[in-house]
């Protein structure tokens, strides 16, 4: 773990220069929605350090892809669904998925296609809710949050640790800073981009000191998507494959890795059980988490909707497109 703001800023330096050079679980009330927040309030957090000491940042990043379904197999009536599923380059893997749809931003009329596969990032980040506007139904006992951090709000941060003028580690117990989340709104979508740290230090209350000792910190690797195995990567490409071309979900065939959220799949294995012995035993089943305002941002996650021809016409249209080419 980083010791240090300088510490910090190495380490941030060194992404900015590799990514330059290559030109949630739980099932807790923990995380805090601040996404629900109204337009014009103001949430004040006070971000603490990740509890596995290994971990350079008081973050992690999550990397998920979307998977679209027109509906479900052998569900006449079914509604389009989405499958989420992790991008293994979460752990410094080759991700099968995004290794095809890499291809696709060479021929333009494949960009659209590819923003929507593409890897949705988001950081998960641990601290207290020290201003909350909403009126929440329950609160957990443990005051200590999760917090799903877009990457718009994620680059404020990260600009600021980068900044000579902050001195002290925004995670210090005695000389810290808080964070406010500011909501507006932008082109139709909620923005975050006035959000700021604290212009003033602090330090934590005995009460919040008191809640550390009591409860501990989080490890915050333990929230995200297990590993996937050999088989499971398997499954994650074919459901790929088949949400390009048009097909519904078959709950058959992946129901025991990946769901949909709120799909109830009949003698499916439960989401913490593996598969008997004499089956490949999958990774635990993976919901689709519902979709917050932070999914919304334009340039991150919201392809151009195109409406001239149906969705099923306009996938083999994209699938020849990406044939033709391979054999090319």
């Amino acid at each position: 773990m980083a010791t240090s703001l300088a510490d910090i800023r190495a380490r941030l330096q060194q992404q900015e220069n590799k990514q330059g050079g290559n030109s949630s679980g739980g099932g807790d009330n923990a995380i805090f929605a601040h996404w629900n927040i109204k337009e014009g309030d103001t949430a004040t957090i006070r971000f603490l350090p990740d509890g596995n000491s290994k971990n350079d940042f008081f973050w992690v990043e999550r990397a998920m892809i979307r998977l679209p379904f027109q509906g479900i197999k052998g569900q006449a009536d079914s509604k389009p669904v989405q499958v989420q599923v992790p991008c293994v380059e979460m752990w410094g893997e080759t991700c099968p998925i995004l290794s095809e749809v890499r291809t696709w931003f060479k021929d333009k009329s494949l960009e659209d296609m590819g923003r929507k596969y593409w890897k949705k990032r988001s950081y998960l980040f641990q601290g207290f809710v020290r201003e909350n506007p909403m009126q929440e139904d329950a609160t957990p006992e443990n005051p200590i949050r999760r917090f799903v951090i877009s990457p718009q709000i994620f680059n404020l941060i990260k600009s600021a640790l980068l900044d000579p003028d902050m001195v002290e580690l925004p995670t210090d117990y005695n000389q810290g800073l808080d964070f406010r989340v500011v909501k507006t709104s932008k082109g139709g979508y909620s923005d975050y981009s006035t959000s700021n740290w604290a212009r003033r230090e602090s330090a934590l209350t005995s009460t919040e000191t008191a809640a550390i000792e009591q409860y501990g910190l989080f490890d915050l690797a333990d929230f995200l998507p297990k590993r996937p195995d050999e088989t499971t990567l398997k499954v994650m490409k074919e459901m790929f494959e088949a949400s390009v071309d048009g097909q519904p979900y078959d709950a058959d065939k992946w129901g025991n890795y990946f769901r949909p959220a709120g799909v109830v799949i009949a003698n499916a294995e439960p989401a913490t059980e593996s598969a008997p012995a004499s089956k490949p035993a999958p990774a635990p089943v993976a919901e689709a988490q519902p979709e917050s305002e932070e999914d919304m941002e334009p340039a991150e996650t919201t392809a151009p909707v195109e409406t001239a021809k149906p969705a099923s016409q306009r996938a083999e249209d994209i699938l020849a497109m990406i044939r033709n080419r391979q054999k090319q």
